[in-house]
């Protein structure tokens, strides 16, 4: 089997949302936002792409649009338990090697970022791996809703070994900060065991999921991008959506 197609692209997505009740469905540059997300996936080339949906009607939007979808159970708690769902029911025969668990409300992804998330994966230590923007706004530094990762990234190091993940600001002292992208790259054996684990404390401290990874002893790598990309949480970052994506030619 060729190497591409032990890797798997897997959008997990739902439509109940507190902040956003039917956010993928919301309209993007003249599509819903899921579809908008699994074409940049697509035009990534890492593999194939399914959205893993907890609802019919975002299955029939990507498939409408000639995507692949898989209904898995409403009632996950998070996207990598849904994307490990999907993944099983996908993928029987365990062919499957590498998995990226890419956000649905990330209209404005890169391609690129996501052949980047894999690149850690190659040093087959590396359990997980994620992405990094150096933070250039200083407001962003004290900003608790903006993750850092502290990581010794910079000058000429692109790829580095998370050591820490927090809501605060940290490292301390003179040098970068790391603004923590939520894209992920998972070897599969780390998947599966990291949807076996219970929370834990410093996940439930910092409500960051990825903190149960790293207190279990798994090894997460963060490579270096540019840009962070926008993620839609609230209708005011969709209509910045909209903006950015009517002068982006990442698929044209």
């Amino acid at each position: 089997m060729e190497t591409v197609s032990r890797t798997i692209v897997l959008i997990p997505s739902r439509l109940a949302s507190t902040r956003f009740p039917r956010k993928p469905l919301a309209e993007v540059s003249g599509e819903a936002m899921i579809v908008q997300v699994w074409r940049r996936a697509v035009a990534s080339g890492v593999g194939a792409v399914v959205v893993a949906c907890g609802d019919e009607e975002i299955a029939q939007a990507v498939e409408a649009a000639g995507g692949r979808a898989v209904m898995t159970h409403p009632g996950h708690p998070s996207g990598s338990d849904r994307i490990y769902e999907a993944l099983e029911i996908l993928d029987p025969e365990r062919t499957v090697e590498r998995i990226v668990n890419l956000q649905g409300d990330l209209p404005t992804i890169e391609p690129v970022a996501i052949r980047k998330v894999l690149e850690p994966l190659s040093d087959r230590k590396v359990d997980i791996a994620t992405l990094a923007a150096e933070i250039t706004d200083p407001d962003e530094r004290n900003d608790p809703n903006v993750v850092k990762v502290v990581a010794a990234l910079g000058g000429d190091i692109d790829v580095a070994q998370a050591l820490y993940f927090t809501r605060a600001t940290a490292p301390a002292g003179d040098g970068p900060l790391w603004h923590h992208i939520g894209l992920y790259a998972y070897q599969r054996a780390a998947l599966e065991t990291f949807v076996a684990l219970p929370p834990s404390k410093l996940e439930q401290r910092e409500r960051l999921e990825q903190l149960r990874a790293l207190e279990a002893g798994l090894r997460i790598d963060v490579a270096r991008v540019e840009m962070v990309p926008l993620g839609v949480d609230t209708p005011a970052d969709l209509d910045r959506a909209r903006q950015l994506l009517k002068s982006d030619d990442t698929l044209r």
